[in-house]
């Protein structure tokens, strides 16, 4: 067994946790198709490879508008700044939030002089906590930036109803759940407004920066896309203090060729997902928890727990496995945050302190998972 083991790891020799050069490879010929169409096209800001992208992923979600912008951060920050510009939040306004999100999150609410509230998780779930949510709010809570954490869907009937019992503005960050969905509603067009990224890791990844809003609310749509816009509808008339935000032609066309193929590419997340789940045999680890309808992840990451992580990611590396953390520091442990420094988030930094993220992709083969599977079943 031993023997085959080294067999196994001499063949496959390291185990790159994301392989973006093979992922792409599979796109290559219609990758390089359409980049030479935007080249020999002479457009290449705001054009209709662009607008293409925007109407086939609001499609896809079932949403009203879809406004490209440069990448996911900016997309939430853009959708605070739209609703301060229509008068639905003010600064100073306090925006729920879970604590152990990735910053990118916080610093959308920041950004924006508004105070983000942080709320712990759930540990089955990694996701908001609807109880805890619940007991934080107050006279000044005005809207939930609920995240889709890991590729899970962060959505409950509870969370529709306690944010209609207060009024609450609801804002998704979509950025690593793209294709999930909540009682057949894609996630992104579940609450009020949502942002997305198209990072190149993610799971509808650009070869580059990007990121989208998605919304339902026209009068939002059109504010956002003018704010994106240096805050002009029309060019050199300056309504709002806008941005400068724009999704390239050239990634839209790129994210035009992969869209299409998303729920496959998701699906056979879910297959790898669920190999490591019925194969980790080792009482050191938690394994993350399976929602009842598959549909409701996509599994962006598959992170696993011990508490001997760091440990377990140096015996894995030393097997030929790449392992990450996501995320070492919290946001509110962050120099950035030092005003925060002080909270007492117990849930949140025992997640950080024990996380792992494992290998999963829509390339990664069963021989590979075969392999992870063994070594940490020999972990000790």
């Amino acid at each position: 067994m031993v023997g085959e083991s080294s067999k196994i790891c001499k063949e496959i020799s390291m185990i790159k946790f994301l392989d973006l050069k093979k992922i792409n490879a599979q796109y290559e010929d219609q990758l390089i198709e359409a980049s030479n169409a935007i080249i020999k096209s002479g457009w290449y800001i705001h054009g209709s490879a662009v607008t293409q992208f925007e109407n086939q992923l609001a499609s896809y979600l079932g949403a009203k508008h879809v406004i490209g912008v440069a990448n996911g951060l900016d997309a939430l920050r853009l959708i605070f700044k739209g609703y301060i510009e229509l008068g639905r939040l003010k600064k100073g306004d306090e925006i729920i939030v879970p604590a152990n999100t990735y910053i990118a999150s916080i610093l959308a609410i920041t950004d924006n002089e508004l105070i983000p509230i942080f709320v712990e998780p759930d540990e089955s779930t990694f996701n908001l906590s609807d109880s805890n949510l619940l007991t934080a709010i107050n006279t000044k809570t005005k809207a939930i930036l609920t995240v889709h954490l890991y590729g899970r869907s962060a959505w409950s009937k509870k969370l529709e109803q306690i944010t209609q019992d207060n009024n609450l503005i609801v804002v998704e960050d979509n950025a690593q759940a793209i294709g999930a969905s909540f009682n057949n509603v894609k996630t992104g067009n579940l609450g009020n407004a949502s942002g997305f990224s198209f990072y190149p890791g993610k799971n509808l990844g650009a070869l580059g920066d990007g990121g989208a809003v998605a919304t339902n609310d026209d009068l939002l749509a059109s504010t956002i896309r003018a704010i994106a816009n240096y805050g002009s509808h029309q060019k050199y008339h300056n309504k709002f203090k806008g941005l400068n935000s724009r999704l390239d032609e050239i990634q839209a066309a790129f994210l035009t060729v992969k869209l299409p193929l998303l729920d496959a590419e998701n699906q056979r997340r879910r297959e790898i997902a669920e190999h490591y789940i019925a194969g980790i045999k080792n009482d050191l680890i938690l394994l993350p928890n399976q929602p009842l309808d598959k549909n409701e992840h996509v599994w962006h990451l598959f992170v696993i727990r011990a508490k001997e992580r760091d440990l377990l990611q140096k015996f894995l590396t030393e097997n030929g496995i790449q392992t990450l953390i996501h995320y070492p520091i919290p946001p509110h442990k962050q120099n950035a945050y030092s005003e925060l420094n002080h909270l007492k988030l117990p849930i949140t930094d025992d997640i950080h302190n024990t996380c792992l993220s494992l290998p999963i992709s829509s390339v990664l083969t069963f021989k590979e998972v075969n392999y992870i599977i063994e070594k940490i079943n020999l972990f000790s």
